[in-house]
């Protein structure tokens, strides 16, 4: 059970990557009070896990219905989290993430309203940047590993949350936590983390081709 909730709470820390998504929202939260700020982080935390438990408890329900296997799921996830990997070894994911940031900036200027008034709790803090493609999948991917034991699955809900909470504490304290992280900082433990999860995506893909072929 201890080796289920370190590999799931890896994999989904990389995939939701916390520490990156703070200076993302201390962009989108700039000028804002702190009342704001906090239920903005509190709002997107509880939307991002209701999204992502909603997922793990009903995905493979879900996949079913359209007549797909575990297996071809674990494969095709696993290719869609490795390109996910890569984007974080070269910081693509970083630099589409701050342009998507600068567009909900620029629309709330082209409408006249201050950022303040604007909810980016829904998206795009919540949806697409905690509960993305990428988390929807490791975390459905995760759950289908438990094959269907209730204790086992609770521990990949346990880790969900776990790394939901730390992601919650960042966004709580993305000001202080701004001067401390640098930018050199910021970008290698990003490839760092990307370089592990590269790992685990393979892993996925090598348990979909062996569920596969009954290797």
């Amino acid at each position: 059970m201890v080796q289920l909730f370190i590999s799931a709470f890896v994999t989904l820390f990389v995939v939701i990557d916390p520490p990156g998504c703070v200076p993302i929202f201390s962009s989108l939260t700039a000028g804002t009070t702190p009342k704001h700020r906090r239920d903005m982080a509190v709002r997107s935390s509880l939307i991002a896990a209701g999204v992502l438990i909603a997922f793990a408890l009903g995905g493979e329900a879900f996949l079913s219905a359209l007549g797909i296997t575990l297996p071809a799921f674990k494969i095709a996830g696993g290719l869609m989290v490795f390109v996910i990997a890569i984007d974080m070894v070269f910081e693509k994911r970083t630099q589409r993430r701050e342009t998507r940031a600068e567009g909900v900036k620029s629309a709330a200027d082209a409408a006249g309203k201050p950022l303040e008034e604007e909810d980016i709790s829904v998206f795009p803090m919540a949806i697409p940047m905690l509960a993305g493609p990428g988390s929807i999948a490791s975390v459905m991917l995760l759950s289908a590993r438990t094959d269907g034991d209730v204790t086992q699955e609770a521990v990949v809900l346990g880790a969900l949350v776990t790394v939901l909470l730390l992601t919650l504490l960042c966004l709580l304290a993305a000001g202080p936590m701004m001067k401390l992280m640098g930018a050199k900082f910021e970008g290698a433990l990003t490839r760092l983390l990307g370089v592990v999860l590269a790992a685990l995506a393979a892993q996925f893909v090598i348990d979909g081709i062996k569920q596969s072929f009954g290797l």
